[in-house]
């Protein structure tokens, strides 16, 4: 049996996992989906003072509250920063980190720059505001964009600003890492520059593993089972 620590996106939450955990679990496996503070089931907590570091802890202490331990860890989107930061805390518990269409944040690097937003960008965020609207995203279905699009809440934009802070490059690391690329968008859609560029370096470096989906960047939503097969053969 091994144990999944799958962590959602930016606008998103635990619930977007809901068509991967069954399928896991069929095969015997433990999974756990944190859901960060101020999104999806915890909404209700959003506050301007939900930053990355709040966001890290919330996948740090599911993983040490339940004392998991040889776990692989899959962050996508934005949780990519998030795993990246986690970590610096519980490396020594992750046996696999997976990097699903996600950024892949270097020391002092934040989300914010990596989408090539300058420091005082306002374009997405209104001057005072500290929530970012959800940005567009497209579903396989009718069915799967009336029952998700509901779901995406407004971004507490502390967490995208915030830098990453590493004491050592993750391929100091033990743990194995994989980039699983959605390839059906293009560098032009949300997040693609950095998407891409990450899935690039991962593709030519033999530190990394380098897995493809043929879907858009909704992949947990839009293309479950091909996402449990590439998740299944690092169990």
């Amino acid at each position: 049996m091994t144990t999944f620590v799958l962590v959602h996106g930016a606008w998103s939450g635990a619930h977007s996992y809901r068509r991967v955990r069954p399928l896991l679990a069929r095969h015997g496996h433990e999974v756990f989906t944190p859901c960060l503070t101020g999104l999806g089931e915890r909404a209700h907590l959003v506050s301007p003072q939900v930053g990355l570091a709040t966001h890290v802890e919330d996948v740090v202490n599911v993983v040490v509250y339940e004392d998991l331990r040889d776990i692989v860890l899959v962050g996508h989107s934005y949780g990519g920063a998030v795993v990246t930061s986690a970590v610096e805390r519980i490396g020594e518990r992750v046996r696999h980190l997976v990097y699903l269409d996600a950024f892949v944040p270097r020391d002092g690097e934040s989300v914010w720059g990596m989408l090539g937003l300058p420091p005082g960008e306002t374009a997405a965020v209104a001057p005072g505001e500290w929530l970012v609207p959800p940005a567009p995203r497209e579903y396989a279905t009718p069915e799967e964009t009336a029952w998700a699009t509901p779901r995406r809440r407004p971004h507490p934009v502390r967490t995208l600003r915030d830098p990453i802070r590493l004491s050592r490059p993750l391929a100091e690391h033990a743990f194995g890492l994989t980039y699983v690329k959605a390839t059906d968008d293009g560098r032009d859609a949300v997040g693609g520059h950095a998407f891409w560029d990450a899935a690039e370096l991962a593709r030519d470096d033999p530190r990394w593993s380098y897995r493809e989906i043929p879907t858009n960047h909704m992949v947990q939503h839009n293309a479950p089972e091909a996402l449990v097969e590439i998740l299944l053969s690092l169990a």
